[in-house]
């Protein structure tokens, strides 16, 4: 078998940084790996009667990806709305739009002039179509957004929460005019509008409104995070120089490796970088605030690795006072769980506390009990209704494992029970399905597990082990709790083999690694993780579907033949030996 233990050079993204930071910004590098927001974009400026949903995320800063994504299309020709009177009718008035300056003496209504405007929050039926101001003589009217842009963007949000608002809207949309007041022709919309909310609210209205699904046939989904196969980090670092060239700060070349590793540990993976904006530029703007060079320099605008580390810890200490306080409970021996000698039926599995703000890796016991019975594998979490619904599927597709292995000709006659120890909240995901496995194989083979090993992994009927989620905040998890204790060279953690690109590790576990003091093994297979935490083979099956008795699986077979009746060695009560006699057994 191969080697599963991976070296320190596998624990974090390797980048490719450049020398020098861009001295040059324009608003077009902020739309980096957003080439299919681009082209529709550009595609309905240049189509009639189809506009546009731009579906973005939280960490967008919709005011200067706006400005940039307006950037990329023409500016279209100052447009001028101007009185007309129908020939038939020598009082009807009309308006219409005209690129030409009107005459001096024909007076302008209203001018379109602006590129785009963006309106969010408390929207009024003004703020669309304008109003008519009157004074002691006259009256004018004051366009709104609609004659007075090109491109008028709307928050959905701000909107769809107010009906007759954006019934108004799909009105003006369908008819391709809007009316200031009943005295007044209507005018022609002459704009393109543009909503700006979440991709969920745009597939809810394109199922539920068919008029919705006339008006905004195009949609711009915002890329979240960017591919380094596709894209390179010196394109990367125009993007943070931009975003901290808009905030006055500048990039020092040392600061770059720290905000790549904090942008690729955002989008949990190591070929790939965040695009959320605000992220980044709350991290760029911290490390100014703290900067040591500010305070004594309090004229410089730039920022150095130092500067950038010093955000990222202090980021930290404001946000993980619950990881501290779950320390303290593992430190007082308030919560039991051992990472030294061998126990059975006993494993340490990692879990993940996710706040709004803030996730931190936990350990957790997993025990297991087995019995005679009639072949249950009983979550103890689940009947206690602590036990969520994707963890009672992780339940059922080890039992399948279980039954596939051992249980393919005969019934199991034994039970099991499996818990998570010291839990007094509900537990999701399967992700702790090969510990739980691993565990109830030692309780049946009554073989002990190493507790300096601790594990997580997903499994599917045919004992793969598949991918997780907070693969590195589980590893620091565990690290934190043994560095604590005292590294002995011992501990370390079992993760699948799929996760290896998402790891992206804090540099003392990687120094760890790289010392020898602490180990982590990818696995693309259960047996592995039961070799690593037993120290047997797990044993390959020959024709007649029997295991080695020397292996693991071999003694799990054994204690299933012993718990069915089936151990020569097991005395006949008298009424058997009756039976027997009898030859009725």
């Amino acid at each position: 078998m191969n080697s599963t233990l991976l070296p320190s050079a596998k624990l974090a993204p390797q980048f490719h940084v450049p020398k020098e930071v861009p001295s040059t910004f324009y608003p077009s590098h902020l739309l980096l790996g957003q080439d299919r927001v681009v082209n529709s974009f550009k595609l309905m400026s240049k189509l009639t009667g189809q506009h546009f949903f731009l579906a973005d995320f939280p960490g967008i800063d919709r005011a200067d990806f706006i400005e940039a994504l307006c950037s990329q299309v023409d500016t279209p020709t100052d447009q001028f709305l101007v009185a007309t009177k129908s020939s038939g009718e020598e009082s009807a008035v009309n308006f219409k739009w005209q690129p030409q300056r009107p005459p001096e003496n024909v007076g302008t209504i209203a001018k379109q002039q602006s590129l785009f405007c963006y309106l969010q929050g408390q929207i009024k039926r003004h703020d669309l179509l304008g109003k008519m101001q009157k004074t002691d003589k006259s009256s004018q009217y004051k366009a709104g957004a609609l004659a007075s842009n090109h491109f008028v963007f709307i928050c959905l949000h701000s909107i769809w929460k107010r009906e007759g608002l954006w019934e108004l809207l799909l009105q003006i949309l369908s008819d391709g005019e809007y009316r200031i007041n009943q005295e007044l022709a209507p005018i022609p919309l002459n704009c393109k509008i543009i909503l700006v909310g979440s991709g969920l609210s745009y597939s809810h209205l394109k199922n539920e409104d068919r008029f919705f699904s006339q008006h905004f046939p195009l949609l711009g989904e915002i890329s979240y995070e960017l591919d380094l196969t596709k894209h390179s980090e010196s394109q990367y670092v125009q993007w943070l120089a931009t975003l901290a060239n808009k905030q006055g700060i500048e990039l020092e070349p040392s600061s770059i490796l720290p905000l790549l590793w904090y942008s690729a540990r955002l989008a949990e993976h190591q070929q790939r970088l965040s695009l959320s904006m605000l992220d980044m530029r709350l991290l760029i703007t911290q490390a100014k605030a703290l900067s040591p060079i500010s305070s004594l320099m309090p004229n410089s605008n730039s920022i150095n690795s130092n500067a950038v580390a010093n955000a990222l810890a202090q980021m930290k200490y404001r946000h993980n006072s619950s990881e501290v306080y779950s320390a303290q409970s593992f430190d007082d021996n308030f919560i039991n769980l051992p990472t030294e000698g061998a126990m059975v039926g006993q494993i340490n599995g990692l879990t993940v506390i996710d706040s709004s703000d803030y996730s931190y890796g936990e350990p957790a016991r997993i025990t297991t009990s087995v019995h005679y019975g009639d072949g249950e594998v009983a979550d103890i979490e689940r009947k206690s209704e602590l036990g969520g619904n994707i963890h009672t599927k992780g339940m059922m597709i080890l039992s399948a494992c279980l039954y596939r292995i051992f249980g393919r000709d005969a019934p199991l006659h034994l039970n099991a029970n499996i818990v998570f120890e010291q839990s007094y909240q509900e537990i999701d995901g399967d992700s702790a399905s090969l510990a739980e496995y691993c565990c109830l194989m030692s309780a049946i083979a009554e073989q002990p597990i190493l507790q300096s090993l601790a594990l997580t992994g997903a499994l599917d009927q045919f004992g793969n082990v598949q991918a997780i989620g907070g693969v590195n905040e589980k590893i620091e998890g565990f690290f934190n709790l043994c560095a604590r204790r005292g590294l002995t060279g011992d501990q370390g953690v079992i993760i699948p083999k799929a996760n290896v690109l998402q790891l992206n590790l804090e540099p003392e576990v990687i120094t760890a690694v790289s010392d020898g003091k602490f180990h982590i093994y990818a696995i693309e297979h259960m047996d592995e993780a039961v070799e690593l935490l037993m120290a047997l083979p797990a044993g390959v099956a020959n024709e007649d579907n029997d295991f080695p008795p020397e292996t693991l699986y071999g003694m799990v077979q054994q204690r299933l033949d012993r718990l069915a009746g089936q151990d020569d060695d097991v005395e006949l009560g008298f009424i058997a030996r009756l039976l027997a006699k009898l030859r009725i057994i």
